[in-house]
């Protein structure tokens, strides 16, 4: 009798290895990995956003990077259904999933929240309402619009209040109350393999330093500068994209190279702690391993 086919689930903070381990098994195994990332995803920023390179790609077939056109705003539901995609046309090869964004290896798990598409010129007007809103008053809002996604979110940050008001808004129901619908993941057929990477604090901050610093030298800046002649909604997802606004102001002579640099590699010590924290916490019974 054939056995299930295999799926291994590589999660971690960025610069713990993940890609480099994906490779090796994916060589090891035949596997097809799949991007995790969220900003992975989009098709203008491959250094920036760390996406493999040319001999990576060459090494193992790589599903989801670079697919999405920056203009886009991605949901985990629209990955969920383009993961789906790749399962259904990539035979019998084991699946590698890897990347930082939690939310996705959530999806993969257990499912996603069928949440309509939001106009966006809903998404657009509730962005212009909530522009001068502190903290204070934006906890205040989402109480009105939706208590219970109020009382899940330990800080209200403006992109979850715009998501969570736009599609009230757009659909009359409640976003928590589409989060709290049943659903399954897509690998309930599938032998599953966790894994968090957990390198050292101090060896993952010089990790990322060293890295950064090569990005700017080696093609960060031409990305950014692709992106900004696209003209695009700087509220788009890819505009968050770590670097882009720090290399933009640089671009625009309001710092110089090396706060570019600095400012690029704090934000991404701040990013990497937040991912291990959501992986502790969400993920605490997964196996550990360090730096690869």
């Amino acid at each position: 009798m054939k056995g299930r086919r295999r799926a291994v689930l590589i999660a971690g903070p960025t610069a713990s290895g993940k890609s480099a381990l994906a490779l090796e098994m994916a060589r090891a195994q035949g596997g097809v990995i799949v991007n995790a990332d969220s900003m992975q995803v989009y098709d203008t920023l491959s250094v920036v956003t760390a996406r493999p390179g040319a001999d990576e790609l060459a090494q193992a077939e790589h599903r989801l990077y670079g697919s999405v056109p920056a203009a886009t705003r991605y949901s985990t539901g629209q990955w969920l259904a383009d993961v789906s995609e790749v399962i259904a046309t990539s035979g019998d090869a084991p699946l590698l999933f890897v990347g930082g964004t939690g939310l996705y290896f959530d999806a993969l798990l257990n499912g996603f929240a069928d949440i309509p598409e939001v106009p966006a010129a809903i998404t657009a007007q509730v962005q212009a309402e909530i522009g001068g809103l502190d903290a204070d008053q934006r906890l205040k809002l989402l109480q009105h619009e939706d208590p219970l996604a109020a009382e899940r979110l330990k800080i209200v940050d403006p992109q979850r209040l715009i998501r969570a008001i736009a599609v009230k808004r757009a659909t009359g129901r409640a976003l928590s109350s589409f989060q709290d619908d049943k659903q399954s993941g897509v690998l309930g057929d599938f032998d599953v393999e966790r894994l968090v990477l957990d390198p050292d604090r101090d060896v993952l901050r010089q990790r990322i330093a060293r890295r950064f610093a090569a990005m700017f030298s080696g093609g960060a800046v031409a990305e950014v500068e692709a992106l900004r002649a696209l003209d695009l909604d700087p509220a788009l997802p890819v505009a968050k994209a770590i670097g882009v606004r720090e290399i933009s102001d640089w671009l625009d002579g309001r710092i110089d190279a090396d706060e570019a640099v600095t400012l690029s590699t704090i934000a991404t010590h701040q990013y990497a702690k937040r991912q291990r924290t959501w992986f502790r916490n969400r993920f605490g019974d997964w196996p550990r391993r360090g730096l690869v």
